[in-house]
């Protein structure tokens, strides 16, 4: 299972009113593990960039003056994702711009969800967290991710945060350690392992008193709200 969890700057907010990507960044995960390859190209977007949009990445005009234009990257580009399930947080926006830069370019019109299949994990986070926060900040909170060099947006470092965001959400920290049969393979490895014995003594099960589950309820009940 190949995955790109990929991100973008822009020079602004709406494509239709002519901004363009001036970030692409994407690192690739294969069976829920990061394998290291990643897509990563600053790009000259031929205007200006909006205050505001300055003010979130801080990518400047002089800084992207010569970079390539998406037109002479993006069919390495197309090659990096094509064919893998596309992991964007509020998909919406990223892949709306990076049609219209497809929509630029000469020749057959193509789109990102004719290449890839996309899936917003934003649209995962209010799914699994309704009525929380679930920007990348809060999700790198609740699961306990360092964000500390996410002074500024920036595609690529915010891919490799989401990378490890959506991992923890969907399922635990495969990609740092394996699946099932290669922690067991480390642990044998290691000198301290000691198999457990065939027969173990019956746990004792102690089941809540129902004052203790009134409490429970109580406090799930002011933690929801």
């Amino acid at each position: 299972m190949r995955q790109i969890v990929l991100d973008t700057e822009t020079t602004g907010l709406e494509p239709e009113h002519g901004h363009r990507i001036i970030e692409i960044g994407g690192v690739e995960l294969v069976d829920r593990q990061l394998t290291g390859q990643q897509f990563h190209e600053y790009l000259n977007p031929q205007r200006r960039i909006d205050r505001g949009a300055l003010e979130v990445h801080g990518i400047d005009e002089g800084f992207l003056a010569a970079k390539p234009t998406f037109a002479e990257v993006a069919e390495t580009f197309v090659r990096f994702v094509e064919g893998a399930e596309l992991i964007i947080h509020n998909a919406p926006f990223d892949v709306g711009f990076l049609n219209h830069e497809l929509s630029l370019l000469p020749g057959e019109r193509r789109r990102m969800d004719d290449l890839c299949e996309v899936t917003d994990s934003l649209a995962l986070a209010r799914r699994k967290y309704p009525g929380q926060k679930n920007s990348l900040d809060a999700l790198c909170r609740r699961y306990e991710i360092d964000n500390s060099a996410r002074q500024n947006h920036g595609a690529l470092l915010d891919a490799r945060i989401l990378a490890d965001v959506y991992l923890a959400m969907t399922g635990g920290q495969t990609a740092l350690f394996g699946g099932a049969q290669e922690q067991d393979s480390m642990l044998r490895d290691s000198p301290t392992f000691e198999p457990l014995p065939a027969a173990r003594p019956r746990l004792k099960v102690v089941l809540a008193t129902a004052e203790e589950l009134e409490r429970h309820e109580r406090m799930m009940r002011r933690l929801s709200a």
